[in-house]
């Protein structure tokens, strides 16, 4: 125990983190918002129902198809805050930088950061900046906190997940994962292939605002649809059985998976959301979603189930069902 030291996969959002947060983070700082484990927590100060997460961002490289780190900093934690049933209200940006670093690239990383703000409805509202010598850092660091409203009217927890529910997806998987792994080691992909990268709190909002029963709401970023799937599973206490034939991929990605060995069940997503519900109001979610640029292809993926608990299976395209585990180790380190 003495001896361990913090590997990679640490930070993958798979199994090995799950476990270094268990061991070592919660049992420290125990509390009821921290011990429900959700995106962001909720909380109330002086009367208010408030959502509180905050993230950081260390993707390399800075700059891919579809977005970069500045993007990525802003949506991530804009979706946080969604995802845990709330409006995005004000965020803050802490900025660590290597000395060196182009000034020109940081005016780009900062304008990106006010467009995805502009495009939440998010104001960037304290900051802070420090500079570390060069090698201390890989370019530019940056971590987002934010403050949303909880909506009126609803109740967004992963202990929500009942059995019979439908799970809904608003698109394809893997995007984001293979447009920076493209970007990272050079390699020429179709134009389609680009991050998924989006502030998805007004395709939410507008979700809530039509079907305030929506019961669990989850953006799967690191360790992917697979690992989020088991969080939920285990925290509900219930199964989940999801069908393989109805989990999007675009051509493109799943090819790059093929070859590189990689699942796109496990790769990270910057623009997707899964959403629990009963299913008698599964029409009108997926209806909502489809009127929205970030949830045209959204539909049911799956099911709860009453067993086994804590589990989540595939069933395969063959007719097998296939047991889906928490990821494990680390597909693609620093991607988000």
């Amino acid at each position: 125990m003495k001896d361990e030291r913090i590997l990679l996969a640490h930070g993958s959002g798979g199994k090995l983190s799950h476990d270094l947060v268990a061991r070592v983070m919660q049992p420290a700082f125990a509390n009821p918002a921290l011990d429900l484990m959700h995106d962001g927590a909720r909380v109330e100060a002086a009367g208010a129902k408030l959502a509180f997460t905050t993230d950081s961002y260390v993707v390399k490289p800075l700059f891919f198809a579809g977005g970069d780190i500045g993007k990525l900093a802003v949506c991530g934690t804009v979706n946080d805050l969604a995802v845990s049933g709330a409006t995005p209200l004000y965020l803050s940006a802490g900025f660590i930088i290597e000395e060196g670093f182009p000034v020109a690239d940081l005016r780009r990383i900062v304008a990106s950061m006010r467009a995805a703000a502009e495009e939440a409805g998010v104001s960037v509202v304290t900051g802070d900046t420090k500079v570390v010598e060069k090698g201390a850092v890989d370019g530019i660091y940056i971590n987002t906190a934010g403050i949303g409203a909880v909506i009126a009217g609803t109740d967004i927890s992963p202990l929500n997940a009942r059995p019979g529910q439908d799970i809904i997806l608003n698109g394809p998987i893997g995007d984001h994962a293979v447009a920076v792994m493209a970007g990272r080691h050079g390699l020429s992909l179709p134009a389609s292939v680009a991050s998924d990268c989006a502030p998805l709190a007004g395709m939410i909002k507008a979700v809530l605002a039509a079907v305030p029963q929506v019961a669990v709401l989850r953006d799967p970023t690191r360790g992917g649809l697979a690992t989020t799937l088991n969080e939920i599973a285990a925290q509900a206490g219930v199964g989940i059985m999801v069908d393989e034939a109805a989990i999007p991929v675009r051509p493109e990605v799943q090819a790059v998976c093929d070859i590189l060995g990689f699942d796109p069940l496990y790769l990270a997503n910057e623009g997707k959301a899964i959403i629990f519900v009963e299913s008698p109001y599964s029409e009108e979610v997926i209806t909502v979603m489809r009127a929205h640029p970030y949830g045209r292809e959204a539909r049911v993926i799956g099911r709860v189930t009453p067993a086994p608990a804590g589990q989540v299976g595939l069933r395969t395209g063959i007719g097998g069902v296939r047991l889906l585990d928490m990821l494990v180790g680390d597909q693609l380190p620093r991607i988000c």
